[in-house]
């Protein structure tokens, strides 16, 4: 299964964070399938590849509650049946 969640990327105490698109089974560093995007929680940006999450949202991914909460926050719209994260 595949899920959109966050990367974390960045230095110390300064974290930016990639939204990917990766293997359950993999760590949070492991090697994902595509990267769909990046968010800064500090200067509060958000760069996001919509045609890509949609492409994956459309194949069954599953977002996590952060990327579901960054895509709400961005206007993208998430169908019922893709709300579901575990």
């Amino acid at each position: 299964m595949v899920k959109l969640r966050l990367k974390r990327c960045g230095r110390k105490q300064r974290a930016v964070y990639r939204i990917v698109a990766i293997d359950v089974r993999s760590r949070r560093e492991g090697k994902d399938l595509r990267k769909l995007g990046f968010y800064d929680p500090i200067r509060n940006q958000t760069y996001l590849n919509v045609p890509a999450i949609l492409y994956f949202l459309e194949k069954g991914a599953q977002p996590t509650g952060t990327v579901q909460d960054i895509l709400k926050r961005s206007g993208v719209e998430l169908r019922p049946n893709q709300a579901k994260f575990n």
